[in-house]
């Protein structure tokens, strides 16, 4: 199977449609920043509709059916953690959008490039996370890949907000 699936093979069943963030994981080039950018614009669009509870509800939902989306995305490309499942960075931003609140298009810019980082640089905790789950010696693809897949977008989620929340308090 190819590491760049198609709309075709996305299609065909709907954990992948939710995996790779509605199309979003298909782009060639960076999927994960362009399923950030998708979570960006999802956000501004479903906040017209959504409060903080429906976010939350969204989150806690979204968290369990992508570890099943993501799990079956990764075993149908036959692949532990392939670069165009991106609905881990779609619900990690939305996480991060949702804690710090309403904030205007500069400061949202911002935690998208500070998201971005942490997810791409992989500091610290969010490497271990990404290793924490990597397949073993003679096992199969499941749902600790899965859950590995979701796990280190929301600890870069975590150290996004942390930077956050320190350089908003040394501010004041």
């Amino acid at each position: 199977m190819s590491t760049h699936p198609s709309f075709r093979f996305m299609v065909a069943h709907p954990a992948r449609w939710i995996a790779l963030g509605l199309g979003s994981g298909l782009s060639p080039k960076a999927p994960g920043t362009a399923g950030t950018l998708a979570a960006w614009v999802g956000y501004a669009l479903l906040s017209r509709w959504f409060g903080p509870a429906e976010w939350l509800m969204l989150l806690v939902l979204g968290a369990a059916v992508g570890v099943w989306a993501c799990t079956r995305c990764a075993q149908h490309l036959g692949m532990a953690d392939p670069g165009a499942i991106v609905w881990d960075e779609v619900l990690a931003f939305w996480g991060v959008l949702w804690a710090v609140g309403p904030v205007d298009f500069w400061q949202q810019a911002v935690l998208f490039g500070l998201f971005r980082l942490f997810d791409a640089a992989k500091p610290g905790p969010v490497r271990w996370a990404d290793q924490a789950f990597k397949l073993r010696p003679g096992e199969a693809i499941g749902w600790r890949q899965g859950l590995g897949i979701m796990l280190d977008d929301f600890v870069a989620a975590a150290c996004t907000l942390g930077v956050w929340f320190a350089a908003v308090a040394l501010l004041r």
